[in-house]
C-alpha cells in the first residue's frame, strides 16, 4: 500500500465516520439516512460527466453491489435506532475486515503478508473490543449487537463485491457513480412506498445531512473504490474500519457518548494495527 493509497483511505475513514454520526446525531434516523444515500445524487451525476464509464463487464458486480448496500443501510439504520454510536458502529465495522481477509485468502486466492494479517487481526480486535465497554454503551442490547454484526456482514459482502467490480469496470469512480445513483434511485422509491414524509421533509429538515452527509458519504466510498483498484482489498477494507477511531473521537466529543479507559485502549489497540499495516508498504 502506497503512502498515497494510505492517505486516501485513512481520509475516506474519517469522511465515513462523519456521515454516520449525522444518521446517527439526529432526532429521525430515517429520514438522515434517505438524506445520505439521496445526497449521491448530486456529485455521482456530475461524475457521469468527468470520469469513463465502466466497463459492462462490470454490470453484474453493480447489479449486486447496488442490492448489498441497501441491505447495509437498512440494517445500520435499524441498529441505530435501538444501539448507541459506540456500540453498533464498533462491531458493523469490526468484522468486516475479518470476514473479507477471510474470504481473499481461501477462496480468491490472495496472498498476504504475515504482517498484513497480523495488520488486519490486531485492527478488527481493537475495532471488537470497543463494544465490550459496560455501562452506557448498552452491552446486554442484544438485539442492537445481532443486527450490528448483520450489518458487518453486508459490509464485508459489498467490499469484495465492489472491489472486484471496480477492477472488472476499469473505472472506480465511474462505477460507483453509476452505483451510487442506483442506489439512491431504490431508496428513494422504498421510501415513497414505506415513509413518503420523509422525501416531503428531505429538503426542509434534511438539507444539511443531504448535503454534507451525502457529499461525505460519496466522496468516501468514491476513495475507497479507488483505492480497491490499487490495493489488496483486504488490507484497503481493514484500514477503511479505523474510522472508527474518528467516530469514537466524535461521539464523545459531540454527542455526549461517554469515554472510559476501556475505550482509549481499544483505540490504541486499533491505532498498533495501523501502524502494522503501514510498515509493510513496499
Amino acid at each position: 500500500m502506497t503512502p498515497l493509497v494510505f492517505f486516501a483511505v485513512v481520509t475516506a475513514a474519517l469522511l465515513h465516520a462523519v456521515w454516520n454520526a449525522l444518521v446517527k446525531g439526529g432526532a429521525d434516523k430515517r429520514l438522515n439516512m434517505a438524506a445520505v444515500v439521496i445526497g449521491h445524487l448530486p456529485l455521482a451525476v456530475l461524475a457521469l460527466f468527468l470520469v469513463p464509464a465502466p466497463d459492462p463487464v462490470s454490470y453484474p458486480y453493480l447489479l449486486a453491489g447496488t442490492a448489498l448496500h441497501f441491505g447495509y443501510q437498512w440494517f445500520l439504520l435499524g441498529s441505530y435506532k435501538i444501539g448507541d454510536l459506540t456500540q453498533v458502529y464498533p462491531i458493523a465495522r469490526g468484522v468486516a475486515p475479518l470476514l473479507v481477509a477471510a474470504v481473499s485468502l481461501i477462496f480468491l486466492g490472495v496472498e498476504l503478508s504475515m504482517m498484513e494479517v497480523m495488520a488486519i487481526v490486531t485492527i478488527a480486535a481493537g475495532i471488537l473490543s470497543i463494544s465490550l465497554v459496560r455501562g452506557a454503551d448498552g452491552l446486554r442490547n442484544g438485539k442492537a449487537t445481532a443486527m450490528a454484526l448483520t450489518t458487518g456482514c453486508f459490509i464485508a459482502s459489498y467490499s469484495l463485491v465492489d472491489g472486484m467490480g471496480a477492477r472488472a469496470g476499469g473505472s472506480a469512480v465511474g462505477y460507483y457513480a453509476w452505483l451510487g445513483i442506483a442506489n439512491a434511485v431504490i431508496f428513494a422509491v422504498f421510501m415513497a412506498a414505506t415513509t413518503p414524509k420523509v422525501l416531503s421533509d428531505l429538503f426542509v429538515k434534511g438539507k444539511k445531512v443531504f448535503f454534507i452527509g451525502g457529499s461525505a458519504s460519496f466522496v468516501a466510498y468514491s476513495l475507497v473504490m479507488w483505492a480497491f483498484t490499487q490495493s489488496p482489498i483486504a488490507l484497503v477494507t481493514a484500514l477503511r474500519e479505523t474510522s472508527i477511531i474518528f467516530a469514537l473521537l466524535i461521539g464523545v466529543l459531540w454527542m455526549g457518548e461517554r469515554l472510559s479507559l476501556g475505550k482509549v485502549v481499544s483505540t490504541m489497540i486499533t491505532l498498533l494495527g495501523v501502524i502494522l499495516l503501514r510498515a509493510t508498504r513496499p
